[in-house]
């Protein structure tokens, strides 16, 4: 499984307990990039090059993903969000800006939450998250969430059939179905046919009443850094900005044209060039 991206370096680092997978490169501020299901790092692959020349970008593979460890508990998005400061941290980066999409703009929430001093910036890219108001009856409609938080049968259905899985799965939320490469899918089934990593992420759906409920509490205390909230315009786009407003003070964002769930595969350029945006100080973008 050949997951080499030019320029860019991994490692294992200790964290929270357990070794996180990095891949890092680029130069400047920093910058950390958390996947979504069923993907990995690799994720990030067309976005992180279009960012390197300006931030110190590091990818990560969440816990249970990849090449990061799976333990048996921990798949909760505080402990989720915990593993990556720490491994920030180990990296030598005590103040950074998180970036999320999907299972990892939970993670990037409850880390902006838990470490307000450390994360200067959050983006949050087409995810329903825990705690929002409409996240019980938003869940109740996602066919997925249900299956996974099922114990062991999810395992049991989907062992064997990664690639048939990983493949229908993304094939159902993306708008521009020339926008993967088969390469990319075989990458992402074979991440999730690893020991333990089916398991590994299908807690992070078991854990969602546990993130819902700590949710609830820090969203009492809204985050007073920037955030910018982005989705598919097929797809949560047009909820993204109220769905954060409900965390934070300072929100932009809106929907991408023609795009589905996975923004930064359907449209890279757009997701960096928003991420660029943001984070540069007005009027040091040209």
């Amino acid at each position: 499984m050949m997951t080499k991206l030019e320029g860019f370096a991994q490692q294992l680092v200790p964290a929270n307990g357990i070794k996180i997978h990095t891949v890092t490169g680029g130069a400047g501020s920093p910058i950390v990039l958390l996947h979504g299901f069923p993907q990995t790092w690799w994720e990030w692959r067309h976005v992180m090059p279009l960012l390197s020349d300006r931030f110190r970008v590091v990818a990560m593979d969440l816990r249970g993903a990849g090449f990061s460890d799976c333990p048996q508990d921990g798949y909760d998005k505080v402990t989720l969000a915990e593993d990556v400061h720490e491994a920030m941290t180990a990296l030598g980066h005590d103040r950074y800006a998180v970036c999320g999409h999907d299972i990892g703009g939970m993670v990037a929430v409850a880390l902006a939450a838990k470490h307000r001093n450390a994360v200067t910036h959050l983006a949050v890219l087409d995810v329903p998250v825990p705690g929002w108001s409409e996240w019980e009856a938003t869940a109740a409609k996602l066919w997925h969430f249900g299956f996974h938080m099922n114990r062991d049968l999810p395992e049991r259905l989907i062992y064997s059939r990664e690639h048939d899985y990983v493949s229908a799965f993304i094939a159902e939320r993306i708008y521009d179905h020339n926008c993967y490469d088969p390469s990319d899918i075989a990458i992402f089934a074979k991440a999730l046919a690893f020991p333990g990593r089916t398991r590994g992420s299908m807690e992070w759906y078991r854990a969602f009443a546990t993130d819902h409920a700590a949710a609830l509490e820090w969203k009492k205390h809204p985050l007073e850094m920037p955030v910018l909230a982005l989705g598919g315009d097929q797809r949560f786009g047009s909820r993204m900005v109220p769905m954060l407003e409900e965390f934070a003070m300072d929100v932009t964002g809106g929907a991408i044209e023609r795009c589905g769930h996975y923004v930064a595969d359907e449209q890279p350029g757009e997701v960096a060039a928003a991420l660029v945006r943001f984070l540069s100080p007005k009027g040091a973008t040209d």
